[in-house]
């Protein structure tokens, strides 16, 4: 539900250019209520942190980290 809704409202909104549609495949991850404020300031600062360190790499080593098995072809790819 919501891959489709989202899906629905950027491209009502003309949010990209063309038609936008996910990934096949999805990931989620949860943090604890004590890490929220950790998690708000990676968000405002992402920008500036995966010129340091690309999105892909980082995502990688979250999976690693939690231990979490994955199939390659689910791994994000970057748009062409």
């Amino acid at each position: 539900m919501v891959k489709s809704d989202s899906s629905e409202w950027i491209n009502k909104e003309n949010l990209t250019i063309g038609k936008f549609q996910w990934q096949n495949g999805y990931g989620a991850f949860s943090h604890s209520r004590s890490e929220v404020d950790n998690v708000v300031k990676y968000i405002i600062n992402q920008q500036e942190h995966h010129q340091k360190k690309s999105f892909l790499v980082e995502y990688r080593q979250l999976l690693k980290r939690f231990d979490i098995d994955y199939d390659e072809q689910y791994i994000f790819k970057l748009p062409e």
